[in-house]
C-alpha cells in the first residue's frame, strides 16, 4: 500500500483472456466493500484475443499509464487494477507517479519477473 497526502493506492491483478472475464474479475474485487468504496479502481489489460482495453474510472489518464507499462514489458491476458482512496488533498502529476509505482511493484512481483 502506497499513501501520499492521505490518499491511498493498491493493486491488484489476475490473469484473464476475455472482457467478459475482466468484468467478472472487477466484480469480484468490488465485491470487498473497501475497493467498492474506493474513489478509484483504475484497470487495465492487453488481451491476447481482443487488444488494449482500459479503464480510468474517473482518474484521467491512469489507464493510459498502467496500459502504456503492460505494453513495454509485454505483459499479455493479465488485468491490473489500481486503486485510489482519495484523501481529500489534490496530488496533481504525483498521482501518476504513484500509478506507475504500483504497476512496478506488481509487475515485479510476477510469476517469471
Amino acid at each position: 500500500m502506497l499513501t501520499d497526502r492521505g490518499s491511498r493506492y493498491a493493486v491488484s491483478g489476475c490473469r484473464v483472456t476475455s472482457r467478459v472475464e475482466i468484468d467478472t474479475a472487477l466484480a469480484v474485487l468490488k465485491q470487498d466493500k473497501a475497493y467498492a468504496k474506493a474513489t478509484h479502481n483504475t484497470w487495465a489489460a492487453v488481451l491476447s484475443s481482443e487488444g488494449a482495453v482500459k479503464a480510468d474510472d474517473g482518474e484521467k489518464g491512469a489507464g493510459m499509464v498502467i496500459l502504456r507499462m503492460l505494453e513495454r514489458d509485454v505483459v499479455r491476458d493479465h488485468l491490473i487494477v489500481v486503486t485510489r482512496w482519495y484523501g481529500g488533498k489534490h496530488l496533481g502529476g504525483d498521482r501518476f507517479r504513484h500509478v506507475q509505482a504500483c504497476v512496478r511493484q506488481y509487475l515485479d512481483q510476477m510469476p517469471g519477473a
